[in-house]
């Protein structure tokens, strides 16, 4: 079970990227052009914070339950975890940085519900899922990443 939703996490992350691409796009075309903030705008906005809920959901699982995360801090103790830098990496860093994301994507969706012009509206969320953005590509797990290192897709060999 673990390990189909170590897969299942691992896929939702491309398609979260996918969406956050396509959403910071949208909002820098609208922030620049001045296009008018859309209910279908609002909606995609939503989509995604609700792709990204789900997957903090299944992360929170995966630290909670499974062999990295806090079963590391119990056996080893935090003095240990936080030397080690694949420990610290799976212990603190990635989830601390994804909960940073997650929160900055959740205001972006409630921006469309504020009393702002739609200028205003296209910048803010454009600024807050775009450094979302970068926070999740500097947190992600790549298979080049020297201490946590993890496939490109569910399956595949690092």
């Amino acid at each position: 079970m673990i390990q189909g939703l170590i897969h299942l996490h691992n896929f939702l992350r491309w398609v979260i990227l996918l969406f956050l691409v396509i959403a910071v796009i949208k909002h820098l075309t609208g922030m620049t052009a001045r296009k008018p903030y859309t209910a279908g705008d609002k909606k995609f906005n939503s989509i995604l914070m609700i792709t990204t809920h789900t997957q903090f959901l299944i992360g929170l699982f995966l630290y909670f339950a499974g062999s990295v995360g806090l079963k590391m801090i119990q056996q080893m103790g935090m003095g240990p975890v936080m030397k080690e830098a694949s420990t610290r990496y799976w212990a603190v860093e990635h989830i601390l940085g994804m909960i940073v994301a997650i929160t900055l994507i959740t205001i972006a969706g409630g921006v469309g519900k504020k009393n702002l012009n739609d200028r205003q509206k296209h910048t803010r969320s454009f600024w807050l899922l775009f450094v979302a953005l970068i926070i999740i590509l500097l947190m992600m797990p790549w298979p080049f990443h020297s201490s946590a290192p993890r496939p490109l897709f569910p399956g595949m060999q690092v």
